[in-house]
């Protein structure tokens, strides 16, 4: 038995929480005997990001490097130990598939929470919960993520919680808890946000523009209410609260890199890769075709064609009809539904973060997976147009629009399944890139002695050393230097492989335009393979002296 928000016992979130689970489980499996656990590359860098802490020629924190945020990788790190739940991928998907029963227990708490408050709305509040927990939990897209090592459905469902904890924040200062002696409640609640918040921070950016707008909506509150001194005192303590995470990344970054901003523009910023890479990017700073583009993306999550048009219109009768029949804070709290949409406009139109959708120019998927970040909004959606429609009809009509509503979810889904779900077509393109380069180079890997050290850029192939359990601690890469040394670190160990391979390592692998190929000292390195690959820059695999002396 699970208790609700207004205290009351009953089995609904266990139901769904089991339920979540059993689907969690199902695809994991599903997609895990298929081999598409490890096919994104994202996916494969997150792992091996999380292996470095202590895997690694230089073990540490630092491993953690500066472009992706901390949280997702320091999770992974206790699943990822066993050899075999890292070169499987397994441990980098159960942080994820425990984000999915999360997220979908939170978004039948949060509809619940908010139709329970009203008396309108409250006879439907757990057939429309149900709704909208199957509305999110059912979607394709973010059913073959969970299975993943991405990091959308972690941070899914700490943005979820957030909204959670905040709703039931916000439905206290309406009746007026603070003054009528739930003061401790209330501040207890606003601290769990601000939890959720902070971890939402360190997952994703996005988590730092939901801050902010967080933030200032408990600034407007407590203006509004400056009397109250429990209520400053708990919106100064979650400002304290959401501050800290953005706050300590900068410093890291200004004290290790000498950049504060270090992950948006530098080497392996975003904005780097953009440049050398030189991805079309259809929305260069034009913001209204980067938001058509991302509503377009978060369309294709849901929907086949056309039809995704009619979830982006219940989006928006649901939050209009919540506004004139709720009314109040409560109502309001679903424009925070919508933070996506202007934060992502900003990334692609003016971050150098393009987003490609199939049926658009440049007609490729990149950065598909953008668009998930809106199933929240959706599902929500879902559940309050059956409750504001309900309302309207009055009573004897709710398992009818429940059956409709429902009808509707399955059937566009259905379409989703039959035509492939764009986020995992996203990650097989990905795969099928590297493929052929990879395995080839996998193949003369195999021949090596064991034991053999390797030195080698891993931004991109890290996935060979996993393939192949080879750990980590035995390939020096671009990690095991020293970033605070400025202009760069000549007593690095990175940079002392380089500069003499043979003293370090018995083979070089290069990848023509990499940090090996560009920089590595050749003098004394024996060829013994040059490998091509359709679409794919050559690899050079070079055997030291070290090497040869191995073999005799």
């Amino acid at each position: 038995m699970t208790a609700n928000a207004d205290g009351i016992r009953d089995g609904h979130l266990a139901r769904v929480a089991g339920l979540a689970v059993l689907a969690s489980l199902g695809s994991f499996f599903y997609y895990l005997q298929r081999g598409e656990i490890l096919i994104h590359g994202d996916a494969v860098a997150h792992i091996n990001i999380a292996r470095r802490v202590f895997d690694s020629v230089t073990p540490g924190l630092l491993q953690l490097g500066t472009v992706w945020l901390p949280l997702p990788h320091l999770l992974m790190i206790p699943f990822i130990f066993p050899n075999k739940m890292w070169q499987s991928g397994i441990g980098g998907s159960i942080p994820s598939m425990i984000a999915y029963v999360f997220g979908v227990v939170g978004i039948f708490r949060l509809v619940r929470g908010l139709l329970a408050s009203d008396s309108r709305t409250k006879p439907a509040a757990n057939v429309s919960a149900w709704v909208a927990a199957f509305a999110y939990g059912a979607n394709q897209n973010l059913i073959y993520m969970q299975a993943t090592a991405l990091t959308e459905t972690l941070y899914l469902a700490f943005f979820i919680w957030a909204m959670v904890y905040f709703t039931e924040f916000l439905k206290g200062q309406r009746q007026n808890q603070i003054e009528d002696g739930s003061a401790s409640e209330a501040g207890r609640t606003l601290r769990q946000c601000a939890c959720c918040v902070a971890c939402a921070e360190m997952t994703r950016y996005d988590g730092w523009f939901l801050a902010g707008v967080m933030g200032a909506t408990i600034v407007v509150i407590a203006a509004r209410q400056w009397e109250n001194r429990t209520l400053r005192t708990g919106a100064v303590k979650f400002l304290f609260g959401i501050s800290v995470a953005p706050v300590l990344w900068l410093v890291y970054n200004h004290d290790v890199y000498g950049n504060a901003l270090e992950f948006a523009n530098g080497p392996y910023s975003a904005k780097a890769i953009e440049q050398r890479v030189g991805a079309p990017n259809p929305a260069f700073h034009n913001l209204w075709v980067a938001i058509l583009y991302f509503l377009k993306s978060a369309q294709a999550t849901l929907a086949v064609g056309n039809w995704g048009r009619f979830w982006l219109l219940a989006a928006v009768l649901a939050s209009l009809l919540a506004l004139w029949i709720l009314r109040g804070r409560v109502a309001a709290l679903l424009l925070l539904l919508w933070a996506p949409v202007p934060f992502y406009a900003y990334s692609v139109a003016y971050g150098s973060v393009p987003l490609h959708v199939p049926m658009w120019w440049p007609f490729a998927v990149f950065n598909f997976r953008f668009g998930i970040e809106l199933l929240p909004l959706f599902a929500v959606s879902a559940g309050l147009l059956l409750a504001l429609i309900y309302a309207r009809l009055g009573r004897g009509q709710l398992w009818k629009l429940a059956a409709v509503v429902g009808v509707l979810i399955v059937t566009s889904y259905a379409f989703v399944l039959k035509a492939e779900p764009l986020c995992w077509v996203e990650a097989s393109r990905s795969w099928a890139m590297r493929r052929g380069l990879d395995t080839s180079v996998e193949r003369v890997l195999k021949g090596f002695p064991p034991n053999s050290r390797f030195l080698m850029d891993l931004g991109t192939h890290v996935g060979i050393m996993e393939r192949l359990g080879i750990p980590l601690r035995r390939v020096v890469n671009t990690e095991d230097h020293r970033p605070w040394k400025r202009p760069a670190d000549t007593e690095g160990l990175w940079e002392r492989a380089l500069a003499d391979p043979g003293r370090y390592v018995n083979y070089v692998i290069a990848f023509e335009g990499d940090s090996v190929d560009r920089a590595v000292n050749r003098t004394n390195l024996t060829l013994l393979a040059v490998i091509h690959s359709l679409g794919q820059p050559p690899a050079r695999i070079y055997a030291t002296q070290r090497a040869q002396n191995q073999s005799r």
